[in-house]
């Protein structure tokens, strides 16, 4: 999502989502923005098990660069296309409350102000749905002190598409969805058949965080997920209209 034809043809899709009675929301994630920013800023970058270490310097430049620059370019790229999009963090209206997050093996290891999501208040999604608008959320979340935090962009979206009950999510990806053995994609699975995936080493590295959100959503009530290949052109709307799609399903039942 970084190629700006990509990003153009996105938004389309996603108002015509809009136009013909489908309630998008958009979640997004920055981490190649972010990254850029540090290194602009002479702010060196500190990781633990693949996370960044999000001191308060770090956490003030993820804000400006999540809620800023690349919330307000896509809401922008929303109205040109047609839509009417409003730009959010999970700061506003309380809608993303968060907890820190720890490295489960590593308890002694602190990450800053890196979170998870603890629950989602929906309350002022629902509100700019019912009056006609796309939400468009950025990742960051605020505990009951106000602080800020950065979270995972899948995990808000999982945790949104589970609070609002939808019946779909799609998480976009730059590489064809989940593949097997093989380097074949896998186009249909359902949560056991991931699990065993997961079990013999299929899916693993950085696949692994993003079927674990998909795993969490079908089994908190989504009615699928779908790993999509956000580099095919109108990967949207192949997925929701063609027989084709364009990336791997996971859905309950065999």
């Amino acid at each position: 999502m970084t190629e700006a034809r990509l990003q153009r043809l996105f938004t389309e899709n996603v108002v015509t989502m809009k136009q013909v009675g489908i309630d998008p929301v958009v979640v997004h994630g920055g981490g190649p923005q972010i990254a850029d920013m540090l290194d602009r800023l002479s702010i060196e970058s500190h990781f633990e098990d693949g996370l960044r270490v999000t001191d308060q310097a770090t956490m003030e430049v993820v804000e400006m660069v999540l809620g800023g620059l690349v919330n307000k370019n896509i809401v922008s790229l929303l109205n040109q296309a047609g839509g009417r999009a409003i730009g959010l963090t999970g700061k506003d209206s309380g809608l993303i409350h968060a907890v820190p997050a720890t490295i489960p093996a590593r308890p002694d290891v602190s990450l800053g102000y890196v979170g998870n999501v603890d629950r989602v208040d929906p309350t002022i999604l629902r509100h700019l749905q019912d009056d006609g608008f796309i939400p468009v959320i950025a990742p960051i979340g605020t505990d009951a002190t106000g602080a800020s935090y950065n979270i995972n962009a899948d995990l808000v979206a999982s945790a949104v598409a589970t609070t609002l009950g939808a019946s779909r999510l799609l998480l976009l990806t730059n590489t064809p969805g989940i593949l097997d053995a093989n380097g074949e994609l896998l186009t249909g699975l359902s949560p056991d058949d991931v699990e065993a995936l997961i079990a013999d080493g299929t899916i693993s590295g950085g696949m692994l965080p993003k079927v674990r959100c998909a795993l969490d959503a079908v089994a908190a009530g989504v009615g699928s997920v779908v790993i999509l290949d956000g580099r095919v052109e109108h990967a949207v709307l192949l997925e929701l209209f063609t027989d084709q799609g364009a990336g791997t399903l996971i859905r309950a039942g065999s």
